[in-house]
């Protein structure tokens, strides 16, 4: 079925020991109790280090029958000046468990440098190295592009022929792209303020939800995810509960 889902980045956050996790919550519950207040989380210690079989499958065990994952791809793979060449990285990642994860293996999301630009042969053979599908699932890729370089036509045109949906952010520091590339939407919002108890403004939540549902009648599998993940990520969690209350 069609939704919008929305979420964090990660679940293992010292501040959210005052501000989400109940008084006394040890780690190894915080996933079990994140999954329950949020309809998807963005796995991101996999950007830093390979995960193995193992923690795939007790991630998947923790979580309710219908929540799912997105999963950060490897550095290795994306933080190069050549990304033709970054096969034997992607390879990596893709067989270091994901497929423990199951149903609940939402998109792929991978994240450039800031410093690198658009360029359309290099980003080509890129989107040719990354696989379709994972055993018999098919797989949904996300590109966080975070260089002004790639607001243009070319880039769009490119990431709709290989469809590869492209992170939307309200970011200060990172391009804002509003087109949607893809087949499904993914958003990274990144502007929250610590001295607001949700991060934003009600006004500000209730836009976001009008433009989910935008997103969902825009997107062709009619698809959203929208993650809360840095400003000031203590709110993080609020936000993203507020907003699934006005959805």
């Amino acid at each position: 079925m069609a939704s919008v889902r929305v979420g964090i980045g990660g679940w293992d956050f010292a501040p959210w020991r005052e501000t989400f996790y109940p008084k006394g919550t040890p780690q190894k519950k915080a996933l079990e109790y994140a999954s329950r207040q949020v309809t998807s989380i963005e796995i991101n210690g996999t950007f830093y280090r390979t995960a193995k079989p193992e923690h795939f499958a007790s991630w998947a065990a923790q979580t309710p029958d219908d929540f799912v994952f997105s999963v950060k791809a490897s550095r290795f793979a994306t933080n190069r000046k050549v990304l033709a060449e970054a096969g034997e990285s992607i390879a990596r990642f893709m067989g270091s468990g994901l497929d423990e994860l199951g149903g609940k293996l939402g998109p792929i999301l991978w994240q450039l440098a800031a410093t690198k630009q658009f360029d359309p042969d290099d980003l080509q053979a890129f989107f040719q190295l990354l696989p379709t599908k994972l055993g018999t699932r098919k797989l949904r890729h996300v590109l966080d592009a975070r260089h002004p370089s790639f607001l243009c036509d070319e880039y769009y045109q490119l990431a709709r022929k290989h469809k590869i949906a492209t992170v939307i952010t309200d970011s200060p520091k990172y391009p804002n792209v509003t087109e949607i590339t893809g087949e499904f939407v993914y958003a990274r919002l990144m502007n929250a303020r610590s001295e607001l108890d949700t991060g934003y403004t009600r006004a500000e939540l209730k836009q976001w939800a009008a433009q989910a549902h935008q997103w969902q009648q825009g997107a062709k599998s009619g698809d959203a995810y929208v993650y809360f993940i840095n400003g000031a990520k203590e709110r993080a969690p609020a936000a993203a509960l507020h907003l699934l209350a006005l959805l």
